[in-house]
């Protein structure tokens, strides 16, 4: 799995790093990186303040951007090394809750209780929510001779709760009249691990169908039957391999994976597919509710407006604050500020990640320049 994934994270960047390369070299308007040792500064995009190894873990769905990232980054920063694990979101949050690692990833934002845990290791401050990753999370199908699919968030959350068991149900069956579907048992598959993209996903759910879904939205999985794999990675190979499957995950997996993506019908003009262009549509309703550097958005999952696929995922690293380990803070910020760089967003484009708006992104940077 190890080979395959590398196999496959050296396809997709490709094109990103030549979009990344082409705004590095327009920023400097040439490669000399000539410059001092500890505060080197290279292009527009990419400070190298600081050196020292940055250790970071949290969300699988942000990996495919990290590893781009942290390739980027340290093709021009040699004295600082980021190492980031896509140990899930949950396992994450307790990692740097634990002191082992300067920031995580995580699909979620920190829960009231995982803040006033954060300021024991952060000392003087507390844990920040900082959102860095965008983008679609799919619902991908793997159905012989379908190749097209459509479906409404009630009958979505009856397939993930074994309400609806086959492809020729007829709640599907009326969503497609022009497709053939066969008579064959759904196998849906969720996440094992504690997960943002499932609580991302049931949060849908309960927004789009709350009547269909009963469940609360959680980084643990709750809804009836089913099968479970392990990380976005784990239930992307699952619809891949098995004839019936369905499972949602990141688009970039889904992209990486060669699989079908369903259009959902919002209630809008038309069905809506799982898109870049049609997930910044939805990130850019989203609305700042953290205080003070606190920047955690309230998605509109329900949202019924054209073009705008609901089911949107944003990364947030969380940091602190105040209290930041001094050895590493430099490089920490450094690292932080590429990766909320237009740079470093646009960058992502190319491996189904949707650049934060604008105005987000701006106050992300400029929250990066005050930790402490």
């Amino acid at each position: 799995m190890k080979l395959q994934r590398k196999n496959r994270l050296r396809a997709i960047a490709a094109g990103a790093l030549a979009v990344s390369g082409a705004l590095v070299l327009t920023a400097c308007g040439s490669d000399d990186n000539s410059g001092g040792d500890g505060d080197k500064k290279t292009n527009g995009a990419i400070k190298c303040d600081g050196k020292g190894k940055i250790l970071a873990s949290g969300s699988s769905a942000q990996r495919d951007a990290m590893d781009l990232w942290v390739k980027d980054f340290g093709n021009e920063c040699k004295d600082i090394s980021v190492n980031y694990k896509g140990t899930g979101s949950g396992a994450g949050i307790q990692e740097f809750l634990q002191g082992k690692t300067q920031f995580a990833g995580s699909d979620s934002a920190l829960k009231p209780e995982e803040v006033t845990a954060s300021k024991k290791v952060c000392k003087t401050g507390q844990g920040i929510n900082l959102p860095m990753v965008g983008g679609p999370i799919a619902i991908s199908f793997n159905v012989s001779g379908v190749d097209k699919l459509t479906l409404d968030a009630e009958t979505v959350a009856k397939i993930f709760d074994s309400k609806i068991t086959k492809w020729n149900d007829a709640a599907i069956q009326k969503l497609n009249p022009d497709a053939k579907l066969p008579d064959l048992k759904i196998q849906a598959f969720h996440r094992s691990d504690d997960s943002g993209t499932t609580d991302n996903f049931t949060k849908y759910l309960k927004a789009a169908a709350p009547s269909a879904w009963p469940y609360e939205p959680a980084k643990a999985w709750a809804g009836k039957g089913g099968q479970s794999a392990d990380g976005s990675s784990g239930v992307a190979a699952q619809v891949k391999q098995v004839n019936g499957a369905i499972s949602y995950f990141e688009l970039s997996y889904a992209a990486s994976n060669g699989t079908k993506t369903v259009d959902l019908d919002t209630g809008a003009d038309a069905p809506i597919p799982a898109t870049v262009e049609n997930a910044s549509k939805a990130i850019a309703e989203a609305k700042i509710v953290g205080t003070g550097k606190d920047l955690a958005l309230k998605l509109a999952y329900d949202t019924k407006a054209p073009g705008a696929y609901p089911i949107t995922l944003v990364t947030y690293e969380i940091a602190c604050d105040k209290g930041n380990d001094a050895g590493s803070l430099a490089a920490l910020k450094s690292f932080l500020g590429y990766t909320s760089s237009e740079a470093g967003q646009t960058s992502l484009k190319e491996l189904g990640f949707a650049p934060l708006p604008p105005e987000v992104a701006t106050k992300v940077r400029d929250t990066v320049t005050t930790l402490s």
